[in-house]
């Protein structure tokens, strides 16, 4: 009996052994869902290190982040972009020809704005003498646009980056199938009336059938949905956690927007509506209603629903970063240094959204932090099981030693210090934008709350991740 036993358990599948692993300890976080206000904090070592740039973010602001389908519906990427950029130059009256390069990211293109940088660039009035670029990293595509700009100051390249990020969710591209594409490129190319007929008559009425967009792997052809409820089932995070996890963030988040905490908000006039001034998907509700909802992607018995995910949103972002020693001779008061990152990269298939667990401690690691040094924790919120899991990963020392080749685990993060403002569950999550939501989230509370530190973190699809470190700039 020992032995089938044992063999039994070498052949689980991966999953199966985290579950044995982790439903002997269940995360109970109900008592711990509220945030409290964070203590004052003392003075730490500053990460500057000795010929290397200090590089900080002068300032970020985003679009309100609204429900796909509603108010910017009618707007393409590039507008949202050139809003998000306008509203950085009127925050900040930073002279646009002082840019010397921008930087946005998006995942799901618009084919007729392929750069949507520089289309939103010279649609905000920005000289055509400023080089932009569009990068793409899926949910972690802000970040990548971020890191590009530090990586141009630290080299010397630039003194002022612009970078942001931007997605539409409602207007999606919609294509034709292959065979109805293939017959119309061959159509274009036909020379004569008998080549078009010829054509023509193999046409098939299932050609005309679309290829709808997925929020899924291609590697796996998983959606993104099916793999946070696999994750949720492997770590033994139970529907009532992650319903509690996100009414949390929804509370938090009406608490922020109410006392005027989202400062990075600015309002957006859009065309031919009224100007939208607040991010239009933060609904507290109540386990109750929760509980009704049946699951979205695994049914009848998954846990992950539309309550406790993030919506499909449509929002764009943009922050001003500078080299220290411009920004002050330009006479700006930063708010924070952008310090040490990291990207990561796992099996996209059984640990896709547990970027957060592998960049953590690589990140601390590199600046020489611990996690009782960081006083402000801003992780993207995916899904409500997704968070949790990272938690039981990020604690778990079996996990560390089996799965990361660490000898201890990191620790996971107190919630008294985590995502005191809501996240991506509440304030939405436009895929391109988010990184730098969280920045400044980061760098917002740093100042609000005394801190030093704050440690930045998102999942990514392809099984990547995301981690950096943000140093208050002192006041």
């Amino acid at each position: 009996m020992t032995s089938i036993l044992t063999y039994t358990l070498k052949n689980l599948p991966s999953t199966s052994k985290w579950a044995l692993r982790f439903s002997l300890r269940p995360l109970s976080c109900s008592s711990q869902l509220r945030a409290a206000p964070a203590a004052q904090t003392k003075s730490k070592k500053t990460l500057a290190k000795p010929n290397i740039r200090n590089i900080v973010v002068v300032e970020g602001v985003r679009i309100p982040f609204l429900q796909s389908g509603t108010s910017y519906k009618e707007l393409m990427p590039h507008d949202l972009a050139r809003a998000a950029l306008l509203g950085l130059l009127h925050r900040t009256n930073v002279p646009k020809d002082v840019v010397d390069y921008i930087i946005f990211g998006t995942v799901i293109q618009e084919v007729k704005t392929s750069n949507v940088a520089r289309e939103a660039a010279l649609g905000a009035g920005f000289s055509d003498k400023t080089p932009a670029h569009t990068v793409t990293m899926a949910c972690i595509s802000a970040n990548q646009a971020m890191t590009t700009g530090v990586g141009l100051i630290a080299s010397g390249q630039c003194d002022v980056v612009v970078a942001g990020g931007v997605e539409l969710m409602s207007d999606v591209p919609i294509r034709h199938s292959r065979k109805m594409r293939k017959m119309l490129l061959d159509l274009n190319k036909a020379k004569t009336l008998g080549q078009r007929l010829s054509l023509i008559s193999k046409f098939r009425l299932n050609f005309l059938s679309p290829e709808l967009p997925a929020v899924a792997e291609f590697s796996t052809s998983e959606t993104m949905g099916h793999s946070a409820d696999r994750l949720a089932a492997a770590f033994a995070v139970s529907r009532l956690d992650q319903d509690e996890y996100a009414l949390r963030s929804h509370s938090l988040a009406k608490k922020a927007q109410d006392e005027g905490l989202l400062s990075d908000v600015v309002p957006f006039k859009v065309p031919g509506k009224d100007t939208v001034t607040k991010d239009n998907g933060i609904r507290p509700s109540s386990l109750e209603q929760m509980a009704k909802l049946k699951p979205a992607f695994i049914k009848p018995y998954g846990t992950v629903t539309a309550a406790n995910s993030s919506f499909l949103t449509d929002g764009a972002s943009a922050m001003l970063i500078m080299a220290e020693e411009k920004a002050l001779a330009m006479g700006y008061k930063p708010k924070a240094y952008l310090r040490d990152f990291v990207y990561v990269s796992q099996d996209p298939k059984d640990q896709l959204l547990l970027g957060p667990t592998y960049a953590t401690p690589k990140v601390l690691e590199r600046a020489g932090l611990t996690m009782t040094d960081i006083d402000a924790f801003e992780f993207h919120e995916a899904f409500s099981g997704q968070i949790l899991a990272n938690f039981k990963a990020m604690d778990s020392d079996w996990f560390a030693q089996n799965y990361m080749g660490r000898k201890t685990k990191v620790g996971s993060p107190p919630l008294e210090k985590f995502n005191n403002w809501g996240g991506s569950l509440s304030l939405g999550h436009p895929f391109g934008a988010t990184g730098c939501r969280l920045v400044m989230a980061a760098a917002n509370r740093l100042r609000k709350e005394g801190g030093q530190y704050g440690l930045v973190a998102a999942c990514a699809a392809g099984g990547q991740g995301h981690a950096m470190i943000v140093e208050a700039y002192p006041k």
